[in-house]
């Protein structure tokens, strides 16, 4: 199938989606009529513009209430064609998209429509060209593919061929099966798009809330699949609006898109057991085992009360890095690098963001696999200059230009600490404050870059998403997200907010970017380890009274129990029979890291009914002197 993207997906002007759209390996491209209309240039001259970045274009679109109109309107309308076909043949396309009529003037009738299309073809066939018919979900007498292929196939005209959209089929939650019934020479274009599962009209649905496939909730594959089966080989193109795409960056977006159709197809090869003609089989989604590590990249300003801060946590510096100033420091199955070189990768991180989490280890079945699926989904690879005898581990560029680094148990690269650090044997040997595990990773980013590495994670690695949660800052509603396997051996929250006042925003500012704000680490016994931490003088956020007055009537918890978390600064939630709980410490770096430490008994969860508790205490701690902290 020949993969496409019609420039209305895109922000920018023409001239600027067009860039995009090669740049991200596009051969294919639907010109919107507004995007040429807009172009300072003749058609003709656009056509140089494409055809100079190596690219096609497969249809102008779209071609609005023309069939079913009554005279005069009728009349208009096909003088209107002919001036679109004029556009076409400079413009070097042969195919006219109509979609179905929404007048209120426009009359039905299937073989007053089929009519229309028939003379409509005839004049297309007459200048070499062809029309596609397209069912819009909110059609004022044609809203369903059926009917439209039906108005096809009566037309019965070789230049005249239907459109199949994705968006406007399964909105509706219209039957699949007919699809396959439909002869694939009479599919003219195929348009992809997917679709949080809103209770809306379906207009203000499709124009504002469309998105690429996988990062969505409307069931795409089953779509394909259906597509598949007729056997149809022709331009299968993303059409996509939605106000995120329009306000980020036109080359991100091109590249997500593309991303996510190379997905979509390796998702439907794996359903249907046939590959896509012409497309080779990707490696399957990675499975991950589990954390491997994670980097932190710091000066020498601010290493030493870092590290006194995992002391007081209990991690025990375990390893120094052969030939680097990197240390491993460790408790439980936690391992976490801290990486004060004065050049390479980390250092320019810290350069531009400060403390921070530089990178993140997986541990997955294979590791060179992982990075060849990565690559095939246009994932950028990164590499540097290792030392001779070092492990070079495998990595891509993550959220905010971090990266994420593949290990594996089956190669050299589950030796990579035998191999690149010097054990530290002389260390005082200490039991640690209980920690055991990584819990879940959180990441928060601009708004905008939520559905790009939703769509990273779910078609890199074998994982599951959640639905979108709201939930509620002091200074606005931050968009949360969840990305998990099915054991809970990775767990990722991706946290956006439209508004500038919310902590995930503020952490933003703070970082110069997107990253990780916080990480959750497990615990078998809290009451242990928060009586560890306060013994070591670790700085925990301070819960407010209000909320174990609350908790005391919400959940029937004895006095002696809401007593034991009211002293301890535990949140706790409760999820059927499953329990939750959690402290917080303080920020730990300058650009407002922090830990959190979580028991689960049986929760699946989060703990979301407490996050506008905490966030509203971290508020509160950062509020300037001047200002009460109410």
């Amino acid at each position: 199938m020949q993969t496409a993207i019609a420039t209305v997906s895109l922000s920018g002007t023409l001239g600027e989606k067009l860039e995009a759209i090669a740049a991200a390996q596009f051969k294919f491209v639907e010109i919107f009529e507004n995007d040429l209309l807009s172009f300072n240039g003749s058609p003709a001259e656009a056509r140089a513009v494409i055809e100079g970045l190596g690219l096609a274009t497969i249809t102008l679109q779209p071609f609005r209430d023309f069939e079913g109109m009554p005279e005069p309107q009728r009349t208009r309308g096909f003088a209107r064609a002919e001036r679109k076909f004029d556009m076409m043949a400079e413009l070097g396309t042969d195919l006219l998209m109509v979609c179905s009529n929404v007048s209120p003037e426009s009359e039905g009738g299937i073989d007053r429509l089929a009519a229309d299309l028939r003379e409509l073809g005839e004049r297309a066939a007459r200048r070499g060209m062809r029309i596609a018919y397209e069912a819009l979900a909110w059609g004022r007498h044609v809203n369903d593919y059926r009917d439209a292929w039906e108005v096809v196939r009566r037309a019965d005209h070789p230049a005249v061929g239907l459109v199949l959209d994705s968006f406007h089929v399964l909105a509706r939650g219209t039957d699949l099966r007919a699809i396959r019934s439909i002869p694939k020479d009479r599919i003219f274009l195929v348009q992809i798009a997917d679709a949080p599962r809103l209770d809306m009209d379906y207009l203000s649905w499709s124009r504002h809330y469309r998105c690429f496939p996988g990062q969505g909730d409307l069931p795409v594959n089953d779509f394909m699949v259906a597509l598949q089966a007729t056997g149809y080989e022709g331009p299968l193109s993303l059409e996509i609006f939605n106000d995120r795409f329009r306000a980020g960056s036109a080359r991100s977006v091109a590249v997500d898109g593309h991303r996510s159709l190379i997905f979509m197809l390796d998702e439907m090869a794996a359903t249907s057991g046939k590959p896509a003609t012409g497309r080779p089989a990707l490696p399957p989604r990675a499975p991950v085992e589990g954390v491997e590590f994670v980097e932190f990249a710091v000066d020498d300003t601010h290493a030493a009360s870092f590290e006194a801060a995992l002391t007081g946590l209990g991690f025990q510096k375990s390893g120094v890095h052969r030939s680097k100033a990197v240390e491993r420091w460790t408790q439980g199955g936690v391992n976490l690098i801290v990486n004060r070189e004065k050049e390479g990768f980390a250092h320019s991180f810290n350069i531009t963001h400060g403390g921070s989490v530089c990178a993140l280890a997986l541990r997955v079945g294979d590791a060179a696999k992982t990075l060849a699926r990565a690559v095939s989904l246009l994932d950028q690879p990164f590499h540097q200059r290792v030392a001779p005898g070092e492990i070079d581990i495998p990595a891509v560029r993550g959220v905010g230009g971090s990266l994420i680094y593949f290990v594996d148990g089956s190669s050299a690269l589950a030796r990579w600490f035998d191999v690149d650090f010097k054990a530290v044997p002389s260390a005082p040997q200490h039991e640690g404050q209980g920690i055991s595990r990584f819990d879940h990773i959180s990441q928060s980013m601009q708004y905008e870059e939520m559905l790009t590495w939703l769509l990273f994670y779910n078609s890199l690695f074998d994982v599951a998403k959640s639905h979108v949660q709201d939930v509620l800052d002091p200074g606005g509603v931050v968009q949360s997200q969840v990305v998990e396997t099915a054991n809970g051996a990775l767990r990722l929250v991706l946290n956006g907010s439209q508004s500038r006042q919310t902590l995930a925003s503020r952490f933003l500012t703070e970082l110069f970017g997107s990253g990780v704000q916080h990480i959750a680490l497990g615990t078998d016994d809290i009451f242990a380890t928060a009586a560890a931490l306060r013994k070591n003088g670790v700085p925990v956020l301070a819960i407010p009274e209000n909320y174990y007055d609350d908790l005391e009537a919400r959940t029937g918890l004895s006095d002696a129990e809401i007593a034991r978390l009211r002293d301890n600064n535990i949140l706790y939630d409760r999820e059927g029979a499953g329990e939750f709980f959690q402290i917080y410490t303080q920020n730990l770096l300058e650009g407002g890291f922090f830990f959190e430490i979580v028991q689960r008994r049986a929760y699946r969860g989060f703990g979301a009914a407490n996050a506008p508790i905490r966030l509203a205490a971290q508020t509160r701690l950062a509020a300037p002197a001047s200002v009460p902290r109410f």
